[in-house]
């Protein structure tokens, strides 16, 4: 069963992080993808850039017009994501505990069950 773990962050928490949590943060995503891969459970992992590079496309009038930013006004943006393949939802929210955000207050994972994926070539 896949599930998608979406890293969501909030630019202030960020800026107040010490250093030793900024390392806690970087170390342990590492040790997350070595052990989920190493279990066979690792598919992808994608960090996504800053809200403000982003582009809207929407529907308006019948055609898509095309906006800058975020699709809400909000304090969080999604940082990235993690998707997993695993046995059941008992582990994806055992794997989504380990992932070091979840130390930090103010940041957030959010555990989602894939329902449709079709990878390519993979």
């Amino acid at each position: 069963m896949k599930y998608l773990i979406l890293m969501h962050v909030d630019p202030a928490v960020l800026e107040q992080l010490t250093d030793e949590q900024q390392t806690r943060i970087h170390e342990g995503h590492g040790a997350f993808m070595a052990t989920t891969k190493e279990r066979g459970e690792f598919i992808a992992t994608q960090a996504l850039a800053d809200p403000s590079r982003s582009k809207v496309i929407r529907g308006s009038e019948g055609l898509p017009e095309v906006t800058d930013g975020p699709f809400v006004e909000s304090k969080e943006f999604m940082g990235g994501f993690y998707l997993v393949d695993v046995e059941d939802e008992a582990r994806a929210v055992e794997l989504a505990k380990q992932i070091p955000d979840t130390t930090i207050p103010g940041l957030a994972v959010e555990l989602r069950p894939v329902m449709f994926a079709d990878l390519g070539d993979q």
